[in-house]
């Protein structure tokens, strides 16, 4: 039950993900992402808090759901399609906006998932 997350995401993955986004002249960032629990935005102090520990970005989703995959034994590819500034970093934090952004990017998301699902 308790899993060794040393190496969560595959290098494998990881360096697949990169390529195909070469490939496609897809714009991906790399980073340590850290996750909290929502369903609500992070306050500024959680941000703080994120930033003294490291992390690039923060979230609701994407740690559970690799957490279980590593658990179950699966190679783990982790994506995640950032949509907003934190806390502090913009006026105010907009769920329509949020929308707005998976909106836009998910063309290009679809064609990496596809992408990735060919080469793995």
């Amino acid at each position: 039950r308790f899993v060794d997350m040393t190496e969560t995401y595959s290098k494998r993955g990881q360096n697949l993900l990169l390529e195909i986004a070469k490939d496609s002249q897809l714009h991906l960032q790399q980073g340590v992402y850290a996750w909290f629990t929502g369903p609500t935005y992070e306050t500024p102090a959680e941000i703080r808090f994120a930033r003294t520990i490291g992390a690039d970005a923060v979230g609701m989703s994407t740690v559970p759901e690799a957490i279980i995959a590593k658990h179950c034994g699966m190679e783990v590819f982790g994506i995640s399609c950032i949509t907003n500034l934190a806390a502090g970093m913009q006026a105010s934090l907009n769920h329509d906006e949020v929308v707005d952004v998976t909106t836009v990017v998910k063309p290009q998301f679809k064609k990496l998932i596809k992408e990735l699902v060919k080469r793995a």
